[in-house]
């Protein structure tokens, strides 16, 4: 039986071949000068120094495991990798800028601690109570659940876990092996026929498999699936096939139809999801049919639409938030009363919320997963997307699954894909590979194509490896601009280096907000009237959304609060903001910051600020400023908020690429900074790049600092 003893007791003298901390101070005093470096929180060093008061005795290995472990979690990783640590101790301690004067002595510290082996380092994690090793047998014992320490992994890769992160881990691989190993049994005559209703047959021989037939297909038969491609490839149609697909089955057999619900991170997401598959159910949308899905008359085509939701909520929202508090109205002892629950957007979702989310569920009820693997990653711990769908480019489908798509879909998937040895969970992911939106031998998805996977696309379906990636950058840049000139229009591509804030062509490209201030100024009401106002910030929102500046950071000249206070200077000089002080003023863009479940404003949500006529006390006109936001529901309902209400909001002239997801603007730019950053990487690019519809701008100062970005790629450490 597991002793009864302190969980920070210190093991035997025999346990390990490291001396024991003698002056605590001083290795706490190391850590100190780590957090005035900036190398690691406060938070980290606090709990080294709890643990080093319940135990002055503690091994400096094991201290030092736990101040990494709690780093790694501040930089997005759910665990530490002790093997990868090892070998790679230059991606520890990411907030330790190069160039700092203190850099060198952290670096040379950390070396000097860092134990000599794994299996040193593993022995001495595994002698201690408060560290719960998966690795040795323990009985059962409630002081296990206690500790708050997990060495866990395989043992050619141990990982070192708080335990909270390992218990979310733990919760989302349950919850996804149990709905995989549910595989659902269709009805073929009549899966095949409503397939190719929705699908018709593509006339182009050459062409690939139809990946948006396969992908509902395959999220037909089990009780958890993902669905993945870049912006553009339909993943938006593809899930309202699949739901007219799974109602009609339904419906046929006399069944009440499935209760559906569609959710995603932020509001903004939300609203766009809306937004589309509202105009998709659209009944005199002539491209979206479902005539012949659920019989032949008009009445059931009518039923099979009203059966598919298009209201879209946040995830806080679906689980029934509880203000100022992590937890929900809805987990496993009060789960969701719905048969499906469909999520975009699922790369901005961490692993504390995915964790939630499958607690939430019904054992029966399905999870359908939609996003672009290749965005940046939450901005809280994890990279759940990324991770299940680490292998999705070579999906390895076993032959049983390649034969049985032949026989629902009449697709025939090429033999590259096929894998005798592919697991579960690569059953259940469909990887969609054409972009509708983008061409990818030019423009925006040959850039996108570049800076994601450093490929050029050669000839169709053929892609080669950019040599020399920054070059390749540059030269399709000029080609696009090149294009344009003979064209005689406007470039989807524009690459501008700039020098210094004040850049003539930095504050020619911030003219870019001119349109939704000249039309907030031209069309602003006299009346009091309400249509008339929300047409009126309607129209101003959607002049808006047509164009935004992107940036990595928050602070500095480069980040949000350094750039919003030039594009509002220059806006001001340029005569199209009014040149007033204070927080407030018509034109000022925000965005919400926190959810506000009073004002039913979810963060992610934009306003624009506007000078709305109305009477004062003594029924005199007067103009006052009030805050317009889009309902969120796809209509051009109006949402009106006095600005003291709003406390938790920010200025977005610019606004950070990790709060633009989900978003998509006609012209984005996106503005690097002058000097390396670990932000800086390929995801960051990618879904910059991505938010644009039209038209891209890149704004940069040091072809070094664009190219380490180019060469950057995250790589959240996880055990999923």
């Amino acid at each position: 039986m597991f002793e009864q003893h302190s969980l920070f007791d210190a093991p035997s003298e025999s346990a390990s071949a490291i001396a024991p901390i003698e002056n605590p101070q001083l290795f706490l005093s190391i850590l100190q000068d780590w957090v005035e470096a900036g190398a690691i929180r406060a938070l980290d060093k606090a709990l080294a120094q709890f643990m080093v008061e319940q135990c002055p005795t503690l091994d400096p290995q094991v201290v030092l495991a736990i101040v990494l472990v709690s780093e790694r979690n501040g930089h997005g990783h759910i665990c530490l990798d002790l093997q990868r640590a090892l070998q790679h101790p230059e991606e520890l301690l990411s907030g330790l800028e190069a160039k700092s004067a203190h850099a060198p002595l952290v670096r040379q510290q950390l070396k000097q601690l860092l134990p000599d082996s794994l299996n040193q380092w593993q022995q001495a994690l595994s002698q201690y109570a408060a560290i719960q090793n998966q690795f040795a047998l323990i009985d059962s014992n409630s002081e296990v659940e206690q500790r708050p320490l997990v060495l866990a992994g395989r043992t050619s890769r141990p990982l070192l876990y708080l335990r909270r992160y390992w218990a979310y881990e733990q919760h989302i691989l349950q919850g996804i092996n149990h709905r995989l190993e549910q595989k659902l049994t269709l009805p073929v005559g009549d899966t095949q026929r409503i397939l190719s209703q929705l699908f018709p047959v593509q006339t182009d021989s050459n062409a690939e498999p139809d990946w948006q037939k396969i992908a509902c297909a395959l999220a037909a038969r089990s009780g958890f699936s993902v669905i993945t491609g870049g912006p553009g490839t339909g993943k938006t149609t593809t899930v309202v096939k699949l739901l007219a697909l799974l109602q009609a089955l339904q419906l046929q057999q006399g069944l009440a139809p499935l209760q559906i619900r569609l959710a995603a991170p932020t509001g903004k997401a939300a609203a766009r999801l809306n937004e589309s598959i509202s105009s998709k159910l659209a009944t005199n949308n002539t491209e979206f049919s479902l005539a012949g899905v659920y019989g032949n008359s008009i009445a059931q085509e009518q039923i099979l639409r009203t059966s598919i939701p298009s209201e879209v909520t946040t995830l806080h929202r679906l689980l029934g938030a509880k203000p100022d508090s992590r937890f929900f109205r809805h987990h496993a002892q009060n789960p969701l009363p719905v048969d499906i629950v469909v999520v975009d957007e699922a790369s901005m979702v961490d692993i504390e919320m995915m964790a939630q989310l499958l607690d939430a569920l019904r054992p029966q009820t399905r999870l359908i997963l939609l996003g672009d693997k290749d965005q940046l990653a939450s901005v809280d711990a994890g990279a759940v997307l990324g991770d299940l769908c680490v292998n999705a480019n070579r999906v390895a489908y076993q032959p049983d699954t390649i034969d049985w798509l032949a026989l629902i879909t009449g697709e025939q998937v090429p033999s590259h894909y096929q894998d005798i040895e592919g697991d579960a969970l690569s059953q259940a992911i469909t990887m969609l590979r054409f972009s509708h939106r983008f061409k990818a031998d030019s423009g925006i998805g040959a850039l996108a194509l570049l800076v994601n996977e450093g490929l050029l696309m050669s000839a169709p379906h053929s892609n080669q490896v950019a040599p020399q990636p920054l070059q390749s950058l540059k030269q399709l840049f000029a080609d696009e601009q090149r294009i344009a000139e003979q064209k005689q229009t406007e470039p989807c591509l524009q690459l501008i280096k700039i020098s210094t804030p004040e850049d003539k062509a930095l504050h020619q490209l911030f003219k870019g907000y001119h349109p939704y201030l000249e039309l907030m100024a031209a069309q602003q009401p006299q009346t009091m009237e309400q249509d008339f106002l929300d047409q009126w910030a309607w129209q101003v929102l959607n002049a808006y959304g047509q164009f935004q500046v992107l940036t990595a950071l928050r602070s500095g000249d480069w980040g949000i609060e350094g750039l919003n206070d030039n594009i509002r200077q220059s806006l001001i000089r340029q005569g199209k903001l009014s040149n007033q002080t204070g927080q407030w003023y018509a034109g000022r863009p925000v965005l919400v910051t926190r959810n506000n479940y009073s004002l039913k404003l979810m963060n992610g949500d934009i306003g624009i600020t506007l000078a709305v006529p109305m009477l004062n006390e003594q029924g005199e006109p007067i103009t006052a400023l009030r805050v317009a936001f889009p309902a969120g529901d796809g209509s051009r309902a109006i949402r009106w908020i006095l600005p003291s209400r709003l406390q938790e909001v920010e200025t977005v002239f610019a606004m950070t690429v990790h709060k633009s997801q989900g978003s998509e603007f006609k012209h984005t730019a996106l503005v690097l900074p002058e000097r390396s950053n670990p932000v800086l990487t390929k995801e960051l690019l990618y879904t910059g790049i991505t938010r644009s519809k039209q038209m891209f701008t890149l704004v940069y100062q040091n072809d070094a600092v664009l190219a380490e970005a180019m060469a950057r790629r995250v790589n959240r450490i996880s055990g999923i």
